[in-house]
């Protein structure tokens, strides 16, 4: 079990619709977590006026309040009232603003360590939780869903939403597959729990078939017209589970009327619908399938007999679980179910099969149990302290100067400061130490650090290189020119090999060539420091989501000017002890104090353009040349 966490659940569906499949499963596991330690929130939508206001006049006056003591039972927060449902279908309309504020609010307020979000499709409240969180993200996708249609007309939007999720769970193979079809990614299957009560003994009378109305509507018109095929001699009954009950399209016969029952869903949900039933049916063609009621027929000792789409056969095992028929043959349907009701035998050995699921997987603990590990894995990458005690001893007392982190000289294809003008311009500014960056070489930093002293500054040798296909990483203190177009975990172990410290720069930039997420995720073990402020990225919610990338990873936050003229030197400063060497370095940086002056992009970007495209070659040449002199002059 990892050590306690703060930890918020968050469903789109309103919490009063307790027999939700997603609802049970957050309530369940919630409890669980809150058993184990855990400060665990459920945030969701509810359709309780009153109760919106009293939570949202808590999070206004004392937000801390909102967070339960270790051991202490889940808290639920009403976010917000239930959004109205588009009457054509199931589409929402936008989150409403204040939804979206509280939301940011909460997330500002408290500390939480893990935002597990649930189904988080736009607009939902899950999606608004995704957008504004501070902590390590998990996103759960339950089952295989026709949201997902509706999603590629804002497919990017959406990509850009799942891009924070730092550990994407599936509840099922299919769901898994499904996913990865329409947002490639890598998505870890974690099934969900079923109740599972005690054993029960052998009972006497009809085989007692049930359908749980949660399907397409054809589900239970198949099903009825399968009952219609049974033999009437045969000794079963069968109950319909619905909230909508029968249709005129899907009338009784009468001799059926006798021997079919229709009741009313009640807040236990799937669970307590098949509690008693000996056989359990579902007849989707897949496009709303319902896997919760697999599990819970299998949690009650009951025999699925299922159409063949593929989150069904996957809970069947092909058939090891239950019996599986054609999606549109009731004559199939009738087949099998004549089969399950003239042989106890054969139910016997498919309620045997689902034992192992009984004993291991479906019970909510043995569930909480993988969850729980999936969160000490994803807690456990986060940075420690990792500098050295001595380094940090030595710095301890040292003056603070003024640090860029990230600039260029006319060595970089698309910058024509000259490495003497970079110098003095540095210390013009009162920078006491540079990092020179030069895209895809090293010369200029070796230059600048060869003529450092010169000008009294302190010159680190670096270099931003261009990877393959996976955006630019800079490498700070080292010694040897690193070759473009390698991979970024090529590019990194060559940092690593020469000794110096994996920087990523504007790393969410999406008008810079940068690492995805993912790729953020495979080496964020790697990175020793991060940029969490960059006056050339032209969008301020780009160096946010860094600085929330930062703190949720506890890597070492750092700024760099990316200045490609001598102008935007010191538009951002790192304030920092005097440091020597990459171990101090990071030392220092453990108190760095970051010291930003907005407003320069256009002024700088204009410089850039007059200096690399919109003067001659031979005049940049002459400016160049007296450029020089005068730095050297004044050096």
């Amino acid at each position: 079990m990892t050590a306690p966490l703060a930890i918020a659940h968050v469903t789109p569906y309103a919490w009063e619709d307790g027999a939700h499949p997603v609802n049970q499963h957050v309530a369940a596991v919630t409890d669980e977590l809150a058993a184990r330690g855990h400060r665990v929130l459920v945030i969701a939508p509810t359709r309780d006026s009153t109760r919106v206001r009293t939570d949202r006049k808590l999070l206004r006056s004392d937000p801390t309040a909102l967070l339960p003591a270790p051991g202490e039972p889940p808290r639920v927060i009403a976010i917000g009232e239930l959004l109205p449902e588009v009457s054509a279908g199931r589409r929402r309309a936008a989150v409403p603003v204040d939804i979206t504020r509280a939301i940011e609010q909460l997330h500002e307020s408290l500390a939480l360590d893990i935002c597990h979000v649930h189904e988080p499709f736009a607009p939902s409240v899950s999606s608004a939780a995704l957008r504004h969180s501070r902590a390590l993200n998990v996103g759960t996708f339950h089952a295989p869903s026709e949201r997902l249609v509706s999603t590629q007309l804002a497919r990017r939007v959406v990509e850009l939403v799942f891009g924070r999720l730092d550990v994407r769970l599936a509840g099922f193979e299919a769901t898994a597959h499904l996913m990865d079809r329409f947002f490639p990614a890598s998505y870890r299957v974690l099934n969900p729990g079923a109740v599972v009560p005690a054993p029960s003994p052998t009972r006497i009378g009809p085989v007692r078939i049930v359908f749980v109305d949660r399907e397409e509507r054809a589900a239970l018109r198949a099903f009825l017209r399968g009952l219609r095929r049974l033999d009437p001699e045969t000794n079963w009954d069968a109950t319909v589970v619905s909230a909508r009950g029968l249709s005129s399209s899907t009338p009784l016969r009468a001799d059926l009327k006798t021997r079919v029952k229709v009741v009313e869903p009640d807040d236990g949900g799937a669970a307590s619908a098949v509690a008693d039933a000996d056989v359990v049916v579902l007849a989707s063609e897949g496009a709303r399938p319902a896997p919760d009621v697999v599990l819970a027929a299998i949690g009650a000792g009951a025999i699925p007999l299922a159409s063949e789409i593929p989150v069904y056969q996957e809970l069947l095992a092909d058939g090891d679980r239950g019996l599986l028929f054609t999606p549109r043959e009731p004559e199939l349907l009738a087949a099998q179910l004549d089969r399950l009701v003239g042989d106890s035998a054969l139910r016997n050995r498919l309620r045997a099969a689902g034992d192992e699921l009984r004993a291991d997987t479906l019970p909510y603990p043995k569930v909480t149990d993988r969850l729980d590990a999936v969160y000490e894995e994803l807690v456990g990458r986060r940075h420690g302290d990792r500098t050295n005690p001595a380094a940090r001893k030595r710095v301890a007392d040292r003056p603070v100067i003024d640090v860029d982190l990230h600039m260029h000289t006319d060595h970089s294809g698309d910058c024509a400061t000259p490495v003497e003008v970079l110098l003095a311009t540095a210390r013009d500014q009162g920078l006491g130490a540079i990092a020179v960056t030069d895209h895809n070489e090293v010369s200029g930093a070796l230059d600048a650090a060869e003529k450092a002293k010169d000008y009294g500054v302190k010159v680190i040798v670096a270099e931003e290189v261009k990877t393959k296909e996976q955006g630019e990483v800079i490498g700070l203190f080292i010694k040897e020119k690193i070759p473009r177009g390698m991979t970024l975990a090529e590019t990194i172990a060559e940092i690593k090999r020469q000794g110096g410290l994996v920087y990523v720069p504007h790393p969410f930039d999406r008008m810079h060539a940068v690492p995805d997420y993912e790729h953020l995720l495979d080496i964020v073990d790697d990175i020793d420091l991060i940029e969490v402020y960059n006056p050339r990225v032209a969008i301020g919610a780009f160096n946010e989501e860094a600085q929330r990338f930062a703190e949720k990873y506890r890597i070492p936050a750092a700024a760099g000017s990316d200045s490609h003229v001598a102008q935007g030197l010191g538009t951002v400063r790192n304030r920092m002890p005097n440091f020597e060497g990459p171990e101090e370095f990071l030392a220092s940086l453990r108190q760095n104090q970051i010291i930003t002056k907005p407003g320069t992009l256009l002024y700088v970007q204009a410089l850039k353009f007059l200096e690399t495209k919109a003067t001659p070659p031979a005049a940049r040449r002459a400016r160049k040349a007296r450029r020089v002199k005068r730095a050297t002059r004044n050096g």
